[in-house]
């Protein structure tokens, strides 16, 4: 072979070695660091538009002998969209529709070389980027953005209702969640329904205004009016189930209660995404047992009163039955597994455990002067041979006219020595005699009741600290159980044989026997047990209840609560009532009971209000 032929086989023969060898070099380089042309496309992460789960039925009957069924609750049609098993979670409520970014996988656009004069990372400013598009608005939905603006939509309308409205279609360009170019959808229409049927709820149906469910808008203005009004009626209807129609502290500073209402938001944004709307408005509503059997009987007792050619609304009996219920959307939604209920108007304490009530006991409240207030806290401890702290009340009305009279130039403390008072000032023993009480402030000094048979306090206390300064206890008056009406104390709850609370309530929590009580009431000195797990106690108003064995009973409206509520409710109140003057703001209790609990108050026997 000659040797230019030679050279140009050499040649290729070495052109085709450096092909070879640069295309596996070039299989061995990773991923990342290989030129754009050579990097794998990752697939993008799927999103899930998850809908809401249908919301668990009412608690069992509350009952202290043989159970009564629970009515059934509402059955919703809530499903919920399977989620991709590609999925690592669900999209949460309120965000479904929303495609997650995946900032994990890396598109071949991405990792183009950068030019010799591209920014490192250690450049103090990055490049400017390009600033995302926002997508136009849904045209029906921009038309519903200007007229949330006008005054019309804006009157009678909560504040918080429309901000909610306003932010939610403000960030939507989607299509209305309701009104389609054939009028509403089915769903749309359920949710009509729905309210519609408020009056079985103990909500007026003319308080909500709704469109036609049947309306086909023929212009985009006349869609927007029609999605607005829907949702605006949806939001009243939620906050009216959750919390009720009027604020507690408006009918009486004694409705020391909150009720917990959810944000317009949260539940426009649920509403949007829920299969079943309608079930889910109705699921706002209290869950209580109690609540529930208030509504069956509302249903019936509507009936009767149209049967008779009657206005519902005009009904006392419903008009009560509505008031009742009103009180338990301010109840807490959970109230607890095993809680203390105190109804006022019963005069009754029960211990309910797992839906059912398995003590049941007489009590005695307030005076309508010092009517009892109405809330919900924890009880913490109990007192075994507890000492009495006086009370502002009792300091102001009863102790210092007493004081200030004098024998021989000398303060009378007869008082003091009668009912076994002693008397300190910043903690330190004061002598009563001392004092000139025509112008010192009673306020400033402490009188303090020892332990003993005669302690108005009797052998227990109950504590759940509040700021009412109110407790339970024991009595020296056990005779006055027998009263039918027991509006009797300054304030505080007494109740009858409260040996039987002590040891039902130890031996859930620490397992003592009724011997460990005794002993512990037969040491005679002021002694307290901390609760391992706190007991809520509830202080109520029902003049409306199923008592243990799923009977409906009704009470006195001992402090005329009923009739005010009545009237805000319905204009012109119609409810029974007892002849009990209106309570609008309870008298202020002392909140001192010397470090060894929370003060109160009763009268000293024959002296101090009894």
């Amino acid at each position: 072979m000659g040797g230019r032929a030679l050279g140009a086989a050499f040649g290729a023969a070495a052109q085709a070695f450096i092909l070879v060898a640069g295309a596996a070099y070039a299989a061995e380089v990773p991923a990342e660091v290989q030129p754009a042309g050579l990097a794998s496309t990752l697939p993008a992460t799927l999103a899930v538009d998850d809908s809401l789960s249908e919301f668990p039925a009412p608690a069992s009957a509350v009952d202290d002998e043989p159970s009564v069924s629970p009515a059934a609750a509402p059955e919703g049609d809530i499903a919920r969209e399977p989620v991709d098993e590609t999925d690592t979670a669900a999209t949460p409520p309120g965000e479904a529709g929303q495609r997650p970014t995946d900032t994990a996988a890396t598109t071949p656009s991405e990792v183009e070389q950068k030019p010799d004069d591209a920014v490192l990372p250690g450049d103090a400013t990055p490049p400017p980027t390009a600033a995302e598009e926002p997508k136009p608005a849904h045209p029906v939905v921009a038309v519903i953005r200007d007229k949330l603006k006008d005054p019309g939509f804006r009157k009678g309308v909560a504040a918080d209702d429309l901000a909610a409205a306003q932010t939610f279609y403000g960030e939507r360009s989607e299509p209305p969640i309701w009104i389609t170019a054939m009028g509403f959808s089915a769903r749309a229409q359920a949710l009509i329904g729905e309210i519609q049927k408020a009056g079985d709820w103990g909500l007026p149906t003319e308080a909500f205004d709704l469109p036609p469910a049947s309306d086909l808008p023929a212009t985009p203005e006349d869609q927007a009016v029609d999605e607005i009004k829907l949702t605006l009626a949806a939001l009243k209807y939620a906050r009216f189930a959750r919390g009720g129609r009027v604020a507690p502290a408006r009918i009486s500073a004694l409705f020391d209660q909150k009720p917990n209402l959810l944000e317009p938001k949260t539940v426009l944004t649920e509403l949007a995404v829920s299969a079943s709307p309608g079930v889910y408005l109705t699921s706002l509503h209290p869950k209580h047992q109690q609540f529930e059997g208030l509504r069956q009987a509302l249903i019936k007792a509507a009936a009767a009163s149209k049967a008779k050619g009657r206005k519902p609304g005009s009904d006392g009996t419903v008009q009560r039955l509505i008031v009742n219920m009103e009180r338990w959307r301010w109840m807490p939604a959970d109230l607890g597994s095993y809680y203390v209920w105190n109804n006022i108007p019963a005069f009754t304490a029960r211990v309910m455990k797992g839906g059912k009530s398995i003590y049941v006991e007489k009590v005695i409240v307030g005076q309508v002067k010092y009517a009892t207030p109405i809330f919900s806290a924890d009880m913490r401890s109990i007192v075994f041979n507890p000492d009495w702290t006086v009370p502002e009340t009792i300091k102001l009305e009863d102790l210092r006219p007493r004081l200030r009279q004098t024998r021989g130039g000398v303060p009378d403390v007869s008082v003091l020595r009668d009912n076994q008072l002693t008397v300190s000032y910043q903690g330190r023993p004061v002598n009563a005699e001392t004092v000139d009480w025509e112008r010192a402030n009673i306020l400033s000094y402490t009188f303090t009741q020892a332990p003993g048979p005669d302690n108005v306090l009797g052998t227990l206390k109950f504590n759940f600290p509040n700021r009412h300064a109110v407790y339970m206890h024991d009595t020296v008056q056990p005779a006055l159980f027998n009263q039918t009406v027991r509006t009797l104390s300054h304030g505080c709850i007494r109740v009858h044989q409260p040996d039987r609370l002590a040891l039902l309530l130890l031996a859930e929590d620490k397992g003592w026997t009724e011997q460990q009580v005794k002993d512990q009431l037969a040491k005679g000195h002021n002694s307290g047990v901390i609760l391992g797990r706190p007991v809520p106690v509830h202080l109520t108003y029902f003049t409306v209840a199923f008592d243990g064995i799923g009977k409906m009973r009704t009470y006195d409206d001992v402090y005329g609560l009923d009739k005010k509520m009545a009237t805000a409710l319905f204009g012109k109140a119609e409810a029974p009532s007892s002849d009990a003057p209106v309570v609008t703001r309870p008298q202020k209790r002392s909140a001192s009971n010397g470090g060894r609990g929370f003060g109160g108050g009763v009268g000293i026997p024959g002296l101090f209000g009894n």
